[in-house]
Protein backbone atom coordinates (compact mmCIF):
# COMPACT_ATOMS: atom_id res chain seq x y z
CA UNK A 1 0.00 0.00 0.00
CA UNK A 2 1.09 3.15 -0.99
CA UNK A 3 1.74 5.53 2.08
CA UNK A 4 3.93 8.48 3.33
CA UNK A 5 5.29 8.74 6.77
CA UNK A 6 5.48 12.24 8.15
CA UNK A 7 5.44 13.81 11.52
CA UNK A 8 2.55 13.88 13.38
CA UNK A 9 0.90 16.94 13.88
CA UNK A 10 -2.00 18.97 15.26
CA UNK A 11 -4.24 18.03 12.13
CA UNK A 12 -3.20 14.37 12.58
CA UNK A 13 -4.95 13.87 16.59
CA UNK A 14 -8.82 13.41 15.80
CA UNK A 15 -7.95 10.73 13.60
CA UNK A 16 -5.25 9.24 15.45
CA UNK A 17 -7.22 9.46 18.11
CA UNK A 18 -10.35 7.66 16.49
CA UNK A 19 -7.72 5.36 15.34
CA UNK A 20 -6.94 4.42 19.21
CA UNK A 21 -10.18 3.98 19.47
CA UNK A 22 -11.17 1.45 17.11
CA UNK A 23 -7.70 -0.36 17.26
CA UNK A 24 -6.99 -0.56 21.16
CA UNK A 25 -9.75 -1.48 24.38
CA UNK A 26 -7.61 1.24 26.40
CA UNK A 27 -7.12 3.88 23.80
CA UNK A 28 -4.79 7.11 24.75
CA UNK A 29 -6.68 10.38 24.64
CA UNK A 30 -6.38 12.84 22.02
CA UNK A 31 -5.23 15.17 24.92
CA UNK A 32 -2.41 12.39 25.80
CA UNK A 33 -1.47 12.29 21.88
CA UNK A 34 -1.34 16.26 21.94
CA UNK A 35 0.96 16.51 24.70
CA UNK A 36 3.18 14.02 22.99
CA UNK A 37 3.81 16.91 20.27
CA UNK A 38 5.30 19.11 22.66
CA UNK A 39 7.16 16.28 24.83
CA UNK A 40 11.47 16.94 23.43
CA UNK A 41 11.73 13.13 24.20
CA UNK A 42 8.78 11.68 21.48
CA UNK A 43 8.35 11.55 18.28
CA UNK A 44 4.82 10.20 16.71
CA UNK A 45 4.44 9.65 12.59
CA UNK A 46 1.83 8.93 10.97
CA UNK A 47 1.18 7.20 7.69
CA UNK A 48 -0.89 8.51 5.33
CA UNK A 49 -2.46 7.45 2.22
CA UNK A 50 -2.61 8.97 -1.77
CA UNK A 51 -5.69 11.08 -0.19
CA UNK A 52 -3.99 12.18 3.15
CA UNK A 53 -6.04 10.03 5.08
CA UNK A 54 -4.30 8.71 8.18
CA UNK A 55 -4.28 4.82 7.78
CA UNK A 56 -1.53 4.07 10.76
CA UNK A 57 0.35 5.98 13.04
CA UNK A 58 3.37 4.65 15.80
CA UNK A 59 4.96 6.10 18.62
CA UNK A 60 9.24 6.68 19.98
CA UNK A 61 9.88 7.90 23.07
CA UNK A 62 13.86 7.88 24.21
CA UNK A 63 15.92 8.24 26.85
CA UNK A 64 19.40 8.14 27.03
CA UNK A 65 20.62 5.61 24.60
CA UNK A 66 16.75 3.68 24.81
CA UNK A 67 13.74 3.89 22.67
CA UNK A 68 9.99 2.80 23.72
CA UNK A 69 7.77 2.44 21.13
CA UNK A 70 4.67 3.17 22.72
CA UNK A 71 2.65 2.74 20.39
CA UNK A 72 1.40 1.00 16.75
CA UNK A 73 -1.76 1.00 14.97
CA UNK A 74 -2.96 0.26 11.61
CA UNK A 75 -6.90 1.17 9.89
CA UNK A 76 -7.89 -2.48 10.11
CA UNK A 77 -9.11 -2.18 6.58
CA UNK A 78 -5.60 -1.62 5.93
CA UNK A 79 -3.65 -4.32 7.97
CA UNK A 80 -1.07 -6.77 6.48
CA UNK A 81 -0.37 -3.96 3.57
CA UNK A 82 3.20 -2.96 5.08
CA UNK A 83 2.02 0.09 6.85
CA UNK A 84 3.28 -0.88 10.36
CA UNK A 85 6.53 -2.26 8.62
CA UNK A 86 6.89 0.68 7.37
CA UNK A 87 6.39 2.97 10.70
CA UNK A 88 9.33 0.59 12.09
CA UNK A 89 11.58 1.02 9.18
CA UNK A 90 11.69 4.95 10.57
CA UNK A 91 12.14 3.87 14.04
CA UNK A 92 14.99 1.70 13.58
CA UNK A 93 16.63 3.82 11.06
CA UNK A 94 16.40 6.66 13.91
CA UNK A 95 17.66 4.52 16.50
CA UNK A 96 21.04 3.00 14.26
CA UNK A 97 21.72 6.73 12.98
CA UNK A 98 21.18 8.37 16.70
CA UNK A 99 23.25 5.48 18.25
CA UNK A 100 20.39 3.58 20.19
CA UNK A 101 21.15 0.46 22.30
CA UNK A 102 17.57 -0.85 21.75
CA UNK A 103 14.41 -0.26 20.92
CA UNK A 104 11.87 -2.16 23.29
CA UNK A 105 8.08 -2.20 22.88
CA UNK A 106 5.22 -4.47 24.42
CA UNK A 107 2.61 -6.46 22.62
CA UNK A 108 -0.47 -8.44 24.17
CA UNK A 109 0.48 -11.81 24.52
CA UNK A 110 -2.42 -12.84 22.42
CA UNK A 111 -1.43 -10.39 19.70
CA UNK A 112 -0.07 -13.35 17.16
CA UNK A 113 0.32 -10.57 13.93
CA UNK A 114 1.74 -8.06 15.58
CA UNK A 115 4.36 -10.60 17.33
CA UNK A 116 5.29 -11.73 13.57
CA UNK A 117 5.63 -8.85 12.46
CA UNK A 118 8.31 -7.56 15.66
CA UNK A 119 10.02 -10.48 15.03
CA UNK A 120 10.33 -10.44 10.99
CA UNK A 121 11.90 -6.97 11.83
CA UNK A 122 14.54 -8.31 14.33
CA UNK A 123 12.45 -8.13 18.10
CA UNK A 124 12.97 -10.55 20.41
CA UNK A 125 10.85 -11.59 23.22
CA UNK A 126 12.59 -11.22 26.45
CA UNK A 127 9.68 -11.34 29.39
CA UNK A 128 6.16 -10.84 29.89
CA UNK A 129 4.21 -8.30 32.19
CA UNK A 130 1.68 -9.47 33.87
CA UNK A 131 -1.47 -9.07 33.20
CA UNK A 132 -0.58 -5.51 31.89
CA UNK A 133 -4.00 -5.18 29.58
CA UNK A 134 -7.51 -4.70 30.76
CA UNK A 135 -10.68 -5.26 29.12
CA UNK A 136 -9.52 -8.02 29.13
CA UNK A 137 -6.78 -9.00 31.25
CA UNK A 138 -3.64 -9.90 29.45
CA UNK A 139 -0.22 -10.37 29.81
CA UNK A 140 2.08 -8.03 27.93
CA UNK A 141 5.21 -9.61 25.79
CA UNK A 142 7.99 -7.50 25.78
CA UNK A 143 9.93 -7.49 22.28
CA UNK A 144 13.74 -5.56 21.95
CA UNK A 145 15.27 -4.81 19.15
CA UNK A 146 19.62 -4.03 19.63
CA UNK A 147 21.14 -2.04 17.71
CA UNK A 148 24.81 -1.04 17.58
CA UNK A 149 27.54 -2.81 19.93
CA UNK A 150 24.81 -4.62 21.71
CA UNK A 151 23.59 -6.21 18.65
CA UNK A 152 26.66 -8.22 18.14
Amino acid sequence: MPVRIVPMKTEHLDAVAELERSCFTVPWSRNALAEELDNALSAFLVAVDENDRVVGYAGLQVVLDEGYITNVAVRPDCRRRGVAGKLLDVFERFAEGNHLAFLSLEVRASNYAAIALYGQHGYRGVGRRRNYYEHPKEDAVIMTREFGEAAK
